[in-house]
């Protein structure tokens, strides 16, 4: 399995931080990175729009000073997520400074389209495509995505419904390009794990929700640090796609979460003034059951580091 040599000798795990929808911001992105964990962000995180071209400079300003004063360990490369979904009115404005910034990867979700994917290719960058099943795993490499991420049951925010053995094995009887996993990963043992299955790297994002740089309520993290897998609730009800949220915040919310009606997915808007929706109802992964702290992103990858490596041994010996 060949990897894209952007990565090389610059992950001190084999991790991308999954974008956030509001929590991931240039504090979160850089902190990741300095870690050596990929730090990505949706691009709507950034309002308004204009806001955008403001982070994506803070960001390759603020790495390259410290790949200058690190040259031995520079930092990993970021992502932008985009929502390629046709309700998202900025997918225009906000490709075109991906382009401009040449941002080195661009994560796309809810649809894959051709013309996209040949944008972030005429700079050099790659793009990687989530998805839940392998339907959707072949048109998006039919179009040109240069790696899959498969979303799997147990993931935080919008996840899919199949098992990691399952759809891991399905793609890579196919598929020998790179290939992330994502579903209630939250430790170093389980990143080992999602090797083991057949992927290249771990997909986390609801850890990182328990972490000071993250642009999240000091409720929200006191949430997941409190929470386990019993307290995620699936539904569409809140975008029209189906995903996973804390019961407390549905409870909160004046909401019954056993007794959520469901939503009209022709409905799902992701345009410019969606955001209520992922403020005041918390996605998380199911995962969350070994979190017990807030901490710095470098304390939580150092975590990861020491429990892969002891993972690994265990195996070996």
């Amino acid at each position: 399995m060949s990897m894209p040599a952007l990565f090389k000798g610059r992950l001190s795990i084999p991790v991308i931080g999954a974008p956030l929808f509001i929590i991931s911001v240039p504090d979160l992105v850089i902190a990741q990175c300095k870690a050596g964990v990929v730090g990505s962000f949706p691009a709507l995180n950034a309002r308004p729009a204009e806001l955008l071209d403001e982070w994506l400079a803070r960001i390759k300003e603020e790495l390259a000073a410290y790949d200058k004063a690190h040259p031995e360990t520079p930092s990993a490369p970021f992502a932008v997520n985009q929502i390629v979904h046709k309700s998202n009115d900025r997918l225009a404005h906000d490709l075109d400074l991906c382009i401009k910034h040449q941002v080195p990867i661009v994560i796309t979700s809810l649809g894959a389209r051709e013309d996209l994917n040949q944008a972030v290719h005429s700079y050099g960058g790659i793009v990687l495509h989530d998805v839940i099943n392998v339907v959707h795993a072949r048109k998006a490499i039919d179009k040109g995505a240069d790696g899959l991420i498969a979303v799997c049951a147990g993931a935080g925010g919008h996840a899919g419904m199949l098992s990691p053995f399952a759809l891991i094995d399905e793609i890579r009887a196919w598929w020998d390009g790179p290939l992330l996993l994502s579903g209630a990963i939250a430790n170093g043992r389980s990143v080992l794990a999602a090797q083991a299955l057949g992927a290249d790297l771990a997909y986390v994002g609801s850890a990182f929700i328990a972490t000071a740089e993250a642009h999240a309520s000091d409720r929200y993290k006191s949430a997941v640090v409190e929470a386990t897998a019993a307290d995620i609730i699936y539904t569409n009800l809140f975008t029209g796609v189906l995903g996973n949220y804390l019961r407390s915040s549905i409870v909160n919310a004046g909401l019954d979460p056993d007794n959520l009606p469901t939503s009209d997915p022709s409905k799902m808007n992701f345009g410019s003034g969606s955001t209520k929706a992922w403020r005041d109802i918390w996605g998380c992964g199911q995962g969350i059951g070994g979190i017990h702290e807030v901490t710095p992103v470098a304390a939580m990858v150092d975590r990861f580091a020491a429990e892969y490596a002891a993972a690994r041994q265990r195996l070996s010996s």
